[in-house]
């Protein structure tokens, strides 16, 4: 069972488990709070706040996550509370000797990973802003300043926006001292899709759905049994795929995203396509088996009756606090999940199809989901055209309200007052984004472009949606196409693209499937996983 108590005006969490102390602190500021002009931010502090503790005896890290930072330790219950106290301290007192070294840090750190085969479905689900921004490198670093953190640390690292949590009694020399603050509500869930059920194409070899749904122990039993279908009909029927998962991440107190990867065979992708769209159809007009929900509850009844359950969970527990969520024991959960109906899953699979975004390799509109936008409505107002140096079939608009770029019949627009952000080079370059998930390339070099002209440009974006860019090599700066080539896009192979970007679709970057989703390092992993 997990109690709740408050040390030192922060609400605490205590759960029992066996081993060494785990403990950790949890504040309610994600990514999803910032702005991609400005990305990063959370995820440097907390890379500021952990450096003192250089090498450690015990296990210590943090986490940036899309609504929430953890700092967390493993070991004696002095080193943890040693280890949180101290982090408290330096977050008021942030090591900015550090500053520039860490953002090196990051940026290393970004290059290195594995990029999540989930993000382009944030980012044509979400936009340019809010919980969209994993999908986007943290470009925020080249633009922060040690004020920018100050200001963060004080508006999100509070005393009255924070909770402490362990797996064990407390440590007695806990005293973790912060300022008081507020309790800082989530950010507001955007949604970048004119209409769903949707689908754009992504890269071979993956299928994945992305959907919202309502929060509670139904949704959790219809993850359970979508994971179930599309395993016997992906794998063990067809033989289409090897790898099948399923993943439930509570957005907020009242809603949740489910989604749903599998990879295919290229030599039978078609049938892979049909097979996992028969599944969502199959569930969607109430073709649930009740065998299918009593073994995963079985599953679930597994989880529950695990000695380490409530410590397992301590992390999740600590969000719900923060978003004023009450915290269930393992009885009240266990029985709303043996209240689960068949028509309970079967409202749950109707609204994942109403909310379904679908990653498929090739075109499902023969099954009734719409192409998600990729070209804008209309170009900006106004504006003046730049015809691309030797390619006519390709311009630039640069107007008072936004810039478009057509090439070939195509149009995308990025609004200034929508612009999430800008990247500035010193050569001229700019790139633009809009909080749509749009992007449009500004390069002096293709369009020949008066200095003028780009001075107006960088006068209309919002000062606080600018990057500067630092210099890039001469061989990453576009070119013309040769005279009378056919019209292609120059660019640098290390674009960052969005869902309409002008420098290619996104999913033409090389996107690794990553099924083993990202749990919290310090939550036990545990066959069903049970967050309400």
């Amino acid at each position: 069972m997990i109690e709740q108590t408050v040390i030192e005006g922060i609400p605490t969490l205590v759960a029992p488990a066996s081993g060494p102390l785990r403990g950790g602190i949890s504040f309610r500021v994600g990514h999803a709070d910032e702005t991609l002009a400005r990305s990063g931010i959370t995820h440097l502090i907390e890379h500021l706040a952990l450096f003192r503790h250089g090498m450690a005896d015990y296990h210590y890290n943090g986490a940036t996550a899309p609504t929430v930072t953890h700092f967390y330790s493993q070991g004696s219950p002095e080193d943890v509370g040693a280890y949180l106290n101290d982090v408290c301290r330096t977050l008021a007192d942030l090591p900015f000797d550090r500053f520039e070294t860490e953002k090196e840090i990051l940026r290393t750190e970004a290059n290195s990973r594995s990029r999540s085969v989930l993000e382009p479905m944030s980012l044509w689900r979400y936009g340019a802003q809010g919980h969209g921004l994993a999908a986007y490198p943290e470009w925020g670093l080249y633009a922060l300043t040690p004020d920018d953190l100050r200001a963060w640390v004080a508006r999100y690292f509070t005393r009255d926006n924070a909770v402490l949590w362990f797996s064990g009694p407390p440590p007695a020399n806990l005293r973790p001292v912060l300022a008081a603050g507020q309790r800082m509500p989530l950010p507001p869930v955007t949604n970048a899709l004119a209409t769903t059920p949707a689908f754009f194409c992504g890269p071979e070899k993956t299928l994945g759905l992305h959907s919202v749904v309502d929060r509670g122990a139904a949704a959790q039993v219809f993850v359970g049994i979508l994971e179930r279908e599309l395993f016997r009909s992906l794998r063990q029927e067809g033989g289409y795929s090897y790898t099948v998962a399923t993943d439930y991440s509570p957005t907020d107190a009242k809603t949740a995203v489910i989604a749903a990867l599998a990879d295919t065979n290229p030599d039978k992708q078609d049938a892979a396509i049909g097979a996992f769209v028969d599944v969502l159809a199959k569930l969607r007009v109430g073709n649930i088996d009740q065998d299918d929900i009593d073994a995963t509850l079985s599953k679930a009844a597994e989880s529950l009756q695990h000695p380490e359950f409530d410590a397992a969970r301590l992390p999740g527990a600590a969000v719900d606090v923060l978003i004023g969520k009450p915290v269930l024991s393992s009885t009240q959960i266990e029985a709303q999940l043996a209240a689960v109906t068949i028509a309970d899953v079967h409202r749950v699979a109707r609204t994942a199809h109403e909310n379904a975004l679908l990653m498929t390799p090739t075109p499902v509109d023969w099954a009734g989901y719409e192409a998600a936008p990729s070209s804008s409505a209309a170009p900006t107002r106004d504006a003046t055209r730049y015809p691309m140096i030797n390619n006519s079939a390709s311009s630039l608009l640069l107007g008072p309200d936004g810039v478009s770029f057509e090439e070939d019949g195509r149009l995308v627009t990025v609004a200034f007052a929508q612009c999430a952000a800008m990247l500035a080079w010193p050569d001229g370059g700019r790139l633009l984004v809009g909080t749509d998930g749009v992007s449009c390339r500004v390069e002096p070099t293709l369009f020949g472009l008066p200095s003028e002209s780009l001075a107006g440009l960088d006068a209309r974006v919002p000062a606080e949606s600018l990057v500067r860019m630092p210099a890039r090599p001469a061989d990453a700066i576009p070119k013309p196409p040769a005279k009378d080539a056919a019209a292609e896009r120059a660019v640098p192979d290390s674009e960052p693209t969005g869902p309409t970007s002008t420098l290619g679709k996104v999913l033409t970057v090389v996107l690794r499937i990553v099924f083993l989703f990202l749990l919290m390092a310090c939550t036990l992993t545990v066959v069903f996983r049970i967050l309400d």
